[in-house]
């Protein structure tokens, strides 16, 4: 597995792939602390699939970019796979619920499955679990924090809820800014 560490205005953000596809996309340091890195992984910075992820990160954080197309090649239960493949389907700027999200799995009473798979979803932004919102609208849990989640549905210019305490971060032409 190869893997190479990327900016954002959101913070670094961790790639790790191979011959198959991207398999993991996430915030080096998000709500649990720093990411570890298997010692099996190889830094590459010139591997061409990371290369091109870390090219079309970029230009969805500076706005030119609305959707991916690199391989994925993530791991999971068929359910989570279904999970992942239904987020994938989000448009660029929408949100959906997790009820709505266990329908389109093909499980409409698991929605609390649902949920857990969207929170195992290994790469993250690319497949769009931060498009997935609470029953009422509310913003819940996300891997990265859910000051970033807010960041990425503004980035996307989603209606976001406002249920985040005034004065966390939001992204404006893919550049941070302290909320006023």
């Amino acid at each position: 597995m190869k893997f190479q560490v990327v900016p954002s205005p959101l913070g670094n953000i961790l790639l790790a792939g191979d011959g198959q596809g991207l398999r993991s996309l996430d915030f080096e340091l998000g709500r649990r602390g720093r990411v570890p890195i298997p010692a099996e992984w190889e830094l590459d910075e010139s591997f061409p699939l990371l290369r091109r992820a870390a090219d079309q990160l970029r230009a969805y954080f500076q706005g030119r970019r609305r959707s991916f197309s690199i391989p994925l090649a993530p791991v999971g239960t068929p359910f989570q796979q279904r999970v992942w493949a239904a987020l994938q389907r989000i448009p660029f700027g929408e949100t959906i619920t997790y009820g709505e999200l266990a329908r389109q799995a093909g499980r409409p009473r698991a929605i609390r499955a649902a949920g857990a798979a969207n929170g195992r979803n290994p790469i993250s932004i690319v497949i769009p679990c931060h498009r997935v919102l609470g029953k009422d609208g509310s913003l819940t849990g996300y891997g990265g924090g859910l000051a970033k989640k807010r960041a990425l549905l503004e980035l996307e210019g989603a209606r976001v809820p406002g249920n985040l305490r005034p004065g966390l971060s939001r992204v404006h032409a893919g550049v941070i800014a302290r909320a006023p």
